[in-house]
């Protein structure tokens, strides 16, 4: 059985166990959960920062929302992935992505803003509240991370990629095809709460996830990727609240 699952890629019993297995422990410098949500901290200033400047610079040049979302979205994207292979550059590239990540959700931002105006707001709101609701949660073990939960919040979030997949590939080829995906329809609404309910579950398994990395004796750089794991379901949860209040926007 193993000893921990997350539905977040990024963050898998393998990519700790690694560490440990290949890494000698001489010293007591290793990976606490205090210093990962220390760093996590540190990375969301960096990507407010950022998401400020393209917030600002998108809505004063239109021209400007292209280069930052796609920009932001696929030099995360190139981080992230060489993030997973080389953890221990997370030092150096952790906050490289949270830089690149917020340019891509401030320009985001502020496209929907302008359709929807205090929409973001709502959203930044909703989203710390949902994260701070499943840290205490998970703190006071009112939901408990275990094997059977984990499995089904694994596979729901399994799911919900491919079927983010399938619709991008039948996209391509037939435009428009899937738009009750982004209609403020019931089926669209019912959806996004579904993932919304699911990104937010995966909160309790990236909490749970950092816990026994510590308690396993991760390397002390380990808290860098263990902070980017978190921040990456912090940004798939913000984007998908944004899109429920946008398509719940389109109804009134």
């Amino acid at each position: 059985m193993s000893l921990f699952k997350s539905g977040n890629p990024t963050l898998s019993e393998n990519k700790f166990r690694d560490t440990v297995i290949n890494i000698p422990h001489a010293d007591a410098n290793t990976m606490s959960v205090n210093g990962t949500l220390q760093k996590f901290g540190f990375m969301l200033l960096m990507i407010l920062g950022t998401a400020f400047y393209s917030w600002k610079e998108v809505g004063g040049n239109g021209d400007y929302v292209m280069p930052m979302v796609y920009g932001g979205a696929i030099g995360g994207f190139v981080i992230a992935l060489i993030m997973t292979f080389k953890k221990q550059w997370s030092p150096f590239l952790a906050p490289l992505y949270a830089l690149l990540e917020g340019l891509f959700i401030g320009a985001i931002s502020a496209m929907f803003e302008a359709y929807y105006d205090g929409i973001v707001l709502n959203a930044v709101g909703l989203t710390l509240g949902v994260a701070v609701a499943m840290y205490l949660l998970y703190t006071f073990r009112i939901i408990r991370a275990t094997e059977r939960f984990k499995s089904i919040i694994y596979t729901a979030t399994a799911g919900i990629a491919i079927f983010y997949l399938i619709t991008w590939v039948v996209n391509m080829f037939s435009p428009g095809s899937m738009a009750f995906m982004h209609e403020g329809s019931t089926f669209g609404i019912g959806f996004s709460l579904f993932v919304v309910a699911i990104a937010a579950l995966n909160l309790i398994l990236d909490f749970d996830m950092i816990e026994q990395g510590a308690a396993i004796g991760a390397p002390k750089y380990m808290e860098w990727y263990g902070a980017f794991g978190l921040m990456v379901t912090i940004v798939w949860l913000y984007l998908e609240i944004l899109r429920l209040l946008a398509k719940l926007n389109s109804r009134d």
